[in-house]
Formats: structure tokens, C-alpha cells, sequence
């Protein structure tokens, strides 16, 4: 097998600087959310040498590899070529047949305990095994072969991560997600549908500077890309706070980009950098495009339906029946703001006085200089 260099052996091999190098590395330390003094540990991190990636596809659409391919920073390129050493993936892989598996069976040898198992679509663990077979042998088989060697896991996709849209009802294939395949290994849970291009480049990319998985919530799910509600970075959250809301995809609301809450957004209770990151290079998301979030990345999002039917209660924080909340938000709005203009007229008020004061006193200074000049 091949002896993979580390990224900056392959800077070296491509005639390219030390300092493009560095520059490369302190982009990565920002996209990685790290603070500038981290960067020292992230050049050591690319000199080492290129992790080995499987990737593997079950039932799935490949919107996921899709989403992957269209990644501006670090650009998909970049992390193929000179960040990971991909050794298989039957999407992405110029190979294919019998030789192609061969080269599965000999990665998983060479590297057990040390590569990196990428996964993409839900299991079916339907025991007919007529569901998803890759070369021959069901995937369910593939999966966990495959998983008992790997050092680190990432369920790439709300499908892999939670079941998706073949977990669904009625689930004919028995579908289940990664977590309820493999018990005993560490797993990255990156949920979306798909993710967001830069939030997957992002987590293996953090794997492949440090060997070690980013810091996790409570669903195995990366903080720095899963840590706010889409509710709390979303531009339309100020007409939320006021009470204003769309009742209609047409109404004057909705043309004045007011929030869709009352048109099913579930932006309150799902957790997604669709709010600050966006997709396509910083372009849109849907909410900036004039649709609600469907919650793609929370567990069950499909039978979560219908999808234009707003939640009965604004989840998280117990507040209750949100037409309460708009009609006590506008309440409370109404009473600020004659609050508001009573503290302000009293303000203008002092302010008025004052300089009517100092203008006193300024003419009472004039007159004396002028007396004592006679």
C-alpha cells in the first residue's frame, strides 16, 4: 500500500510556498472556529500524515455526496487531494466491479484501528436481505465489517444519522440509522438534508488536522455547526419578537419577509448553521428564499408532517400558545414603547432645561467681560 504524505509534503511536491501553506492553515483555523492562537497546533496538525477515508452509501438519494462536492471553503479539491487519502468511495471512485472491492478488503486490512468510516444513507436491516446490496452482500453486512476496524465514524446525513426518509412510515426495508447498527464506536452524527456543504468538509476536516473528534452535544453532533437553533440566527427573529407574523405564502406579511412560524417553520426547535453559514457559498437558505424550515436535521422530520402546519407551542422554552405569545409580545411591545416616549419626554425635557441654564450663564458671562473692559 501506498505511504500517504502529510499536507504540507504535498504543498512541497506541488512547488508551493510556506507561506501559502500557513495561509492555507490559518483559513482551515477559521473555518474550524478556532481561535487565532490554535493555529501553531493546526500547522503541526498538517504535517502529519493524510488519514485514510472509507466512504460508504446505503439507502440514500447521494444528495449528501452532492452537498459534499459543492464545498467553496475548504473547496472539495482541497480536501480530496490534499487533506485525506479517500482510498473508497463507489459514488466518487473512478474504479469499480471486483477489483474495486478487492481494494476495500485491502484498505481495511492495512489500516484497521486507523481509518476514518464515512457513511452516507440508512441501514436496512430487513432480515430477507433484499434490500441495498453492494457487490453482492447486503450493505447491513458491509456496514458493520467495515465499522469494526474504523478509529472514528461519521454518519454523514439525517438518513445515516437518524434513519431519514427510509425510516420513515411505514419502513417496508426496517431501516434503522448508524447509532442503531454500531453500538461500540464513536460516532459523528452531521444530520441535514443534506448537510450543509462546508459543515461536512468542516468535521472531517477537523479529524484529518487533529486525529480526534470535535467537541460533541448531547446527540453526538458537532457543536460548532449544531450549537444554535436556526430560530436564533434567523433574520426574520426581530417579527417573531414583535408579534408579526405571515398567515399566508401571499399575504403583505409574507412579502415584507415576516416570520413564517404560523406557516409551519420549525426554525424554533432545530439546531443548523443554515441561519449564519447559508449554502452555496454564503448565497440563501430556505427561510431567505420564503419558505419555513422542515427541521431536516431533527430526528423523525419526515413524519413530522404536514410540513405547512405551525407547532402547537413554541418548543424549548415553555412558553405556551404562540397566538398568546404575539398578542403578549404586542402588549408588551404596545406598553415599552409608551414607556419609551414617557422617559423620553422627560429626558428632553431635563436636556432643554440645561441648555437654557448654560445659555444663561454664558450670556451673564459676556456681559460682566464687557462691563470690566468699560
Amino acid at each position: 500500500m501506498e505511504k500517504y504524505d502529510s499536507i504540507w509534503d504535498m504543498y512541497q511536491k506541488k512547488g508551493m510556498s510556506r507561506r501559502s501553506f500557513i495561509k492555507a492553515c490559518s483559513a482551515m483555523t477559521a473555518l474550524l472556529g478556532l481561535a487565532p492562537a490554535m493555529l501553531p497546533k493546526v500547522v503541526k496538525a498538517a504535517e502529519k500524515r493524510l488519514p485514510v477515508v472509507i466512504w460508504l452509501h446505503g439507502h440514500e438519494c447521494t444528495g449528501c455526496s452532492e452537498s459534499f462536492l459543492r464545498s467553496s471553503a475548504p473547496m472539495t479539491s482541497d480536501v480530496i487531494l490534499n487533506m485525506i487519502a479517500l482510498e473508497y468511495d463507489d459514488t466518487l471512485g473512478a474504479a469499480s466491479g471486483e477489483f474495486f472491492e478487492d481494494h476495500l478488503q485491502e484498505v481495511m486490512k492495512t489500516y484497521k484501528g486507523q481509518y476514518i468510516l464515512a457513511v452516507e444513507g440508512a441501514i436496512p436491516a430487513d432480515p430477507s436481505g433484499g434490500f441495498c446490496m453492494v457487490g453482492g452482500k447486503p450493505f447491513l453486512n458491509q456496514v458493520k465489517e467495515a465499522a469494526a476496524g474504523a478509529a472514528a465514524i461519521i454518519a454523514y446525513g439525517t438518513c445515516a444519522a437518524w434513519g431519514g426518509i427510509q425510516a420513515a412510515r411505514p419502513n417496508p426495508a426496517h431501516a434503522l440509522s448508524l447509532n442503531e447498527i454500531i453500538g461500540n464506536k464513536p460516532i459523528i452524527n452531521v444530520p441535514g438534508c443534506p448537510p450543509i456543504p462546508e459543515v461536512m468538509t468542516g468535521v472531517i476536516a477537523h479529524y484529518a488536522m487533529f486525529g480526534n473528534l470535535p467537541p460533541l452535544d448531547n446527540k453526538n453532533c458537532p457543536k460548532q455547526f449544531y450549537g444554535n437553533r436556526i430560530h436564533d440566527t434567523c433574520y426574520r427573529r426581530p417579527f417573531f419578537d414583535a408579534g408579526m407574523y405571515a398567515n399566508d405564502f401571499n399575504d403583505a406579511g409574507a412579502r415584507a419577509g415576516w416570520c413564517l412560524y404560523k406557516l409551519g417553520c420549525r426554525g424554533p426547535e432545530t439546531y443548523a448553521s443554515c441561519g449564519n453559514m447559508r449554502w452555496w457559498n454564503g448565497l440563501s437558505y430556505p427561510i431567505q428564499s420564503g419558505h419555513g424550515c422542515i427541521g431536516c436535521t431533527s430526528k423523525n422530520f419526515w413524519d413530522n408532517d404536514p410540513f405547512y402546519r405551525r407547532l402547537p407551542e413554541f418548543a424549548g422554552l415553555g412558553l405556551g400558545n404562540i397566538d398568546k405569545i404575539g398578542a403578549a409580545v404586542t402588549g408588551a411591545l404596545a406598553v415599552g414603547i409608551t414607556a419609551h416616549l414617557a422617559t423620553s419626554a422627560v429626558q428632553k425635557k431635563k436636556r432643554d432645561q440645561k441648555e437654557l441654564e448654560e445659555e444663561k450663564e454664558k450670556a451673564e458671562a459676556a456681559e460682566r467681560r464687557s462691563r470690566g473692559k468699560d
